[in-house]
């Protein structure tokens, strides 16, 4: 009976939660913010909502807010507060407008991140979700859209950014306080806001729109590496989706530590600061796709928002199809084919592991949300032609702009522009969890590139034919690498490495060595661990090669394979960092301290450079992989221990999670065992 009673509960505040858009229309949230040194959050935010309907209860989403002060235009009111929601009971009139206010303290545990940085520190916001109501008392439901506008007061030394236009900039003694003008509405969970030491560098899109790329002063080489095709992919995405723009401005602001690689605030997109690259960085890791992911969100998302997840494929999959037709136009065709090949396999290898799942459950992975909802808008495409779905695509998007949708809303605008009944479609697509491999290759099998992929998983390419004395033919056999898109180049040179017996492996190998193609150069390297003396010479030529990859796995491969010139590899790559996360960096300092005879006086240094990357200001992807090199090399000090252990509080769950495994695991070696403990106590003292 109890059972039974918490789930009528728990359904009728569901239900009043969802109905309360039927009743009132939340118009504008007006909201001041500044900060104490404590992290916690001092706001003041005034409400203008219409009511729909007769209504007696409002209800505002709050999380372990403490509320100082309540009011109307007139006078204090009164309310309930259960920790997450602020409830109102007044009696209202339908067609009627009123305003309320809120003043209040929150040190939140979500939604909004404060970051230490070497000399500097951050403040910005995650709120996808229902997260916005930890800093921002606000309406987490998704439904409804609200017009933003937020001051922000803080030191006069940092740059302070958030959705829309900076309209004015107030200076005090110490302080200023930015206002942002937001002209439409949105969801809550777009709202944000980012704070730091940050510079800019503004372009204009062909239509007009002023686009803001941020980065820290000691970046300004990586400004174009990391945001470049950036106008490019803005001015097709409007050509190609038909409908322009639809914020004032747009600005991308990168961060210590983000949770995630990117996230489309509306016109305020942030992003994990790994991307900001140099120009070695780009061709193995680079802001281009998640770049054009987060603006294609600003359609689909942003402008057009899903009711529920059971929808969320229309702001997920339209985004990664979106990315994927602006990338098409920057690289081509065979491009475009190859990641949908690389989506497939890895959309196969879901389903055989029993994970497949339908488009329209609100649990499915982000692979399924993400990369089966891009192949079902390819497919859709190829079904109905270009002209039907771009009108569908660009009346959807009008008829709908600044509201909520459903799939069938969609679905509704295709079948009008096409004249065609997508029942099946939606059945196959987007209600079943079954993938529907034979449509994916046929579809592959139109471009070269992808069609030579999928023959090539059943059908190697490296045979040959022999003669009635079992030799072979010679001019059966393949001597040379294939034309065509690098992705067939490498598929060939990874067969031939796991056939040295074939008899031109040598000829293809030595090609691929001699190619300037850098993918090929990079595929060798990872591919050849234990290097054959007869290609001695041209491994060594890896370590001058553009690719951080190709780098960190030469020096590892040939610092393990020709011990004698082990100075040599280390004087070589001394200078050279690699990504963010200094993987060749960290790398050098593990070989540099494993070889005895290397700088025998500057082994403690190397050391305590390497413990020095698991300290707080660095970036978890560096820590992580510094902590990972410490483990491996079996050497922790009582420095890296507590560096350690607080890395199990991080914000970032896979790094807190990577933490955590760490710490059980030192905990059982009697080495480290009692300095864990000592250092556990002392935290909680």
């Amino acid at each position: 009976m109890r059972y039974f009673l918490v789930l009528f509960i728990t359904f009728l505040c569901l239900s009043a939660k969802a109905q309360q858009t039927e009743f009132i229309d939340f118009i504008s949230i007006k909201a001041e913010v500044s900060f104490e040194k404590d992290n916690t959050v001092k706001g003041k935010a005034k409400y203008i909502y219409k009511a729909l309907k007769p209504f007696d209860s409002l209800m505002i989403d709050a999380v372990n807010i403490e509320i100082n002060n309540f009011y109307d235009d007139h006078y204090d009111l009164d309310f309930e507060y259960d920790g997450k929601q602020i409830i109102y009971k007044p009696q209202f009139e339908a067609n009627s407008y009123h305003e309320l206010n809120i003043e209040y303290t929150v040190k939140p545990k979500k939604a909004l991140y404060f970051t230490e940085k070497e000399n500097s520190h951050q403040i910005w916001t995650q709120g996808q979700g229902k997260y916005t109501s930890h800093w921002l008392p606000s309406i987490d439901d998704m439904n409804d859209k609200i017009e933003f506008d937020l001051s922000i007061t803080y030191d006069k030394d940092y740059q302070v950014i958030a959705n829309g236009v900076l309209i004015d900039k107030i200076s005090n003694d110490s302080t200023t306080t930015w206002h942002y003008d937001m002209q439409k509405p949105m969801s809550s969970y777009l709202v944000a806001l980012a704070i730091g030491k940050y510079e800019q560098k503004v372009i204009t899109s062909k239509s007009g729109i002023p686009i803001q790329l941020y980065y820290y002063p000691e970046d300004s080489a990586k400004i174009e590496p990391t945001y470049r095709y950036t106008k490019q992919m803005f001015d097709f995405l409007e050509n190609e989706i038909g409908v322009p723009y639809p914020w004032q401005n747009y600005k991308q602001v990168p961060v210590k530590d983000f949770l995630y690689s990117g996230m489309e605030n509306t016109s305020c997109t942030i992003f994990s600061d790994d991307f900001m690259i140099d120009n070695t960085s780009f061709i193995d890791k680079n802001y281009v796709n998640v770049n054009a992911h987060e603006l294609a969100h600003q359609w689909f998302g942003d402008l057009v928002t899903e009711t529920s997840g059971t929808h969320h494929w229309l702001q997920e999959g339209f985004a990664t199809y979106y990315a994927l037709l602006a990338e098409r136009d920057l690289f081509g065709d065979a491009y475009y084919y190859n990641r949908l090949y690389e989506y497939y396999v890895e959309l196969k290898a879901q389903e055989e592991a029993g994970d497949g799942t339908a488009l329209l459950n609100p649990k499915s992975s982000s692979t399924t949300f993400y990369k089966k909802g891009a192949w079902a808008l390819h497919v859709l495409r190829e079904k109905v032609g270009d002209r039907a779905f771009k009108k569908a695509v660009e009346d959807y998007l009008t008829r709908y702009a600044f509201k909520n949708v459903e799939t069938s809303s969609f679905i509704t605008e295709v079948e009008k522009q096409s004249g065609k009944d997508l029942t099946l479609f939606v059945d196959r697509w987007l209600k079943s969890p079954a993938l529907l491999e034979g449509q994916m290759i046929a579809s592959l099998e139109d471009n070269e590139t992808a069609s030579f992929l999928i023959t090539k998983q059943t059908n190697p390419y490296l045979s040959y034919r022999t003669d009635a004395d079992d030799n072979y033919i010679p001019s059966s056999l393949i001597t040379t690498l294939p034309q065509g898109f690098h992705a067939i180049q490498v598929s060939v040179l990874e067969e031939a490495l796991s056939k040295p017996e074939y008899p031109t492996s040598d000829d293809l190998i030595l090609e691929a060595f001699n190619s300037d193609q850098i993918q090929l150069r990079q595929t060798l390297a990872l591919g050849l661990r234990t290097v054959p003396l007869k290609y001695q010479k041209q491994y060594e030529g890896l370590l001058n090669d553009a690719s951080y990859i190709t780098i960190e796995a030469a020096l590892y491969n040939l610092w393990a394979n020709f011990p004698r010139k082990r100075n040599l590899y280390l004087e070589q790559t001394k200078t050279i960092y690699g990504f963010n996360n200094y993987n060749i960096r960290i790398l050098w300092l593990a070989l540099a301290i494993a070889t005895p005879e290397y700088e025998q006086d500057k082994t403690e240094a190397f050391f305590n450079e390497l413990v020095g990357y698991t300290n707080p200001t660095q970036p978890f992807s560096r820590r992580q992989n510094a902590f990972e090199t410490l483990s491996s090399l079996g050497v922790f000090n009582p420095v890296a221990l507590t560096n350690l252990l607080e890395a199990t509080k991080h914000h970032n769950w896979r790094f807190k999670s990577f933490a955590k495994q760490l710490v059980d695991l030192l905990s059982e070696n009697e080495k480290y065992k009692s300095i864990i403990s000592n250092l556990q106590d002392n935290q909680k003292q």
